[in-house]
C-alpha cells in the first residue's frame, strides 16, 4: 500500500491516541510534574493503573524502585494493568507472559527463555519521584531531569514537584486523603482552590459562614513558581459543628502558594502556632478530566483518626466538584475579556496571567 503523507501537516506522532489536547499546548504540559498515584495504593496491589494528559500508564515496583511507564505491552499492545505484579519482582503481561522489570525493562520472555531479549521489547518509561506519599512522574522532562529518582524532592524549578511547608516535620501528622476524580479541567479545579469569595455560597455546610460573604483587600505577589497570597478573615476553618476555641475577633490568615500549572499549597494559621497545610495537586487526566491529590499536614489535633479528615475533605471536594463540572466553557479562557471579573478575583486573574505566560493558548474555548 502506498501511504501518502501530506506536506505540510503537523507532526502529532508524539502525542497520546485521543489526544483531548491543543498539540502545542500538550507539549507545554507535559514538561512539568504530576501526581499518579498514592504510594498506599501502589504498595496494597503492587501495581495501579493511571491516566495523565490522555496517556495510559502503568505504575508498578519492582523491590524499591517504582516504574512509571506506557500501559502498553510492546509485544502485542495489551494493557499491562490486566496482568499482575507477582512479589513486586516486575509486572507480568497477561497475554503471552511477558514480564518487564526495573526501568520498564522486559527480562523474561517465557515462549524463549533462552534467547537475548532485543530492547525493543522494553517499555517506554518516565522519570519518577516519590513525594508526600505520592508518586509523581513527567511525560516529557527536560534535559537533566530524566534519571529515575525515588526520593521526595526540594527543587524550586519551574517544572519541579511542588514544595509543601511542613511536610515531615516533627510533631506534624501526616494524612493523604482518597484521590479524588472531578469530571472537569484541572486548571478549573486549582483556580477554585484559590478563590475565597465562594466559601459562603459551597462550603456553608462544612466549614464557612452563609452570613459572611465578604472579601477582604488581599495582595498577591509573584514567585518563581507562580504566585502567592496571603488572606486575612474572621472565617473559622474548624468544621462545622465543631467548637471553636479562637479568641474573640481573631483574624485567620491563609496563605496561598501557587505552583503552575495545577498546584497549590494552602498553610491556614490557626491559634497558638498552630497549622495545617494543604496540599492541593490537580492531575490533569484530560482536558476534561481531573484526578485531585490531597496530602495534609498539621500540628494539632494529631491524635484524632485520620478518617475524620478523608470524610471531611471528600465532603468539601464534593461541594467544590458540583461547581467545576458545570463550568462552561469546560476550560479556563485566559484571555481576560471572556469573562467578568470582581476585586475578589485577584488570586484568579494572577493564575490566569500565569498560565498564559507559560504559553498556553487561549485554552480550548468550547
Amino acid at each position: 500500500m502506498n501511504v501518502q503523507v501530506r506536506p505540510n501537516s503537523p507532526d502529532h506522532s508524539d502525542l497520546p491516541r485521543h489526544c483531548s489536547f491543543d498539540p502545542d499546548d500538550w507539549r507545554i504540559l507535559a514538561r512539568h510534574w504530576y501526581p499518579v498515584a498514592l504510594i498506599r495504593d501502589l504498595d496494597a496491589k503492587g501495581l495501579v493503573g493511571a491516566r495523565l494528559l490522555d496517556e495510559p500508564l502503568v505504575v508498578y515496583r519492582v523491590g524499591d524502585e517504582v516504574v512509571v511507564a506506557n500501559d502498553i505491552c510492546t509485544h502485542r499492545g495489551v494493557p499491562l494493568t490486566m496482568g499482575a505484579n507477582k512479589d513486586c519482582l516486575g509486572v507480568r503481561c497477561p497475554y503471552h507472559g511477558l514480564k518487564f522489570g526495573a526501568g520498564g525493562k522486559c527480562i523474561e520472555v517465557p515462549a524463549h527463555p533462552a534467547t537475548a531479549i532485543p530492547a525493543k521489547l522494553h517499555l517506554k518509561s518516565y522519570p519518577v519521584q516519590l513525594a508526600y506519599g505520592l508518586v509523581w512522574t513527567c511525560l516529557r522532562p527536560a534535559e537533566g531531569e530524566g534519571a529515575t529518582a525515588t526520593t521526595a524532592t526540594t527543587a524550586t524549578t519551574t517544572t519541579a514537584v511542588p514544595p509543601m511547608p511542613h511536610w515531615g516535620e516533627a510533631g506534624y501528622q501526616l494524612i493523604n486523603v482518597p484521590a479524588f476524580d472531578i469530571a472537569g479541567f484541572a486548571g478549573r479545579q486549582l483556580e477554585g482552590f484559590l478563590d475565597v469569595a465562594h466559601f459562603a455560597f459551597i462550603h456553608a455546610a462544612t466549614f464557612a459562614d452563609p452570613d459572611d460573604p465578604v472579601v477582604p483587600n488581599y495582595e498577591t505577589k509573584p514567585t518563581a513558581t507562580g504566585f502567592e497570597a496571603e488572606y486575612w478573615s474572621s472565617i473559622s476553618n474548624y468544621p462545622n459543628g465543631v467548637p471553636d476555641p479562637s479568641p474573640e475577633g481573631f483574624q485567620w490568615l491563609r496563605h496561598f502558594h501557587c505552583h503552575l500549572p495545577f498546584s497549590a499549597t494552602l498553610t491556614v494559621h490557626f491559634p497558638e502556632g498552630k497549622r495545617l497545610v494543604i496540599l492541593n495537586a490537580a492531575s490533569p487526566v484530560s482536558a476534561r478530566q481531573t484526578r485531585l491529590f490531597c496530602p495534609i499536614a498539621r500540628n494539632f489535633d494529631t491524635d484524632r483518626p485520620v478518617e475524620e479528615v478523608h470524610e471531611f475533605n471528600l465532603r468539601v471536594f464534593a461541594e467544590d466538584a458540583e461547581m467545576v463540572e458545570q463550568q462552561k466553557p469546560e476550560n479556563l479562557p485566559l484571555d481576560p475579556r471572556m469573562e467578568a471579573h470582581i476585586p475578589a478575583d485577584r488570586s484568579s486573574i494572577n493564575y490566569r496571567r500565569g498560565l498564559r505566560d507559560l504559553g498556553l493558548s487561549h485554552f480550548f474555548i468550547a
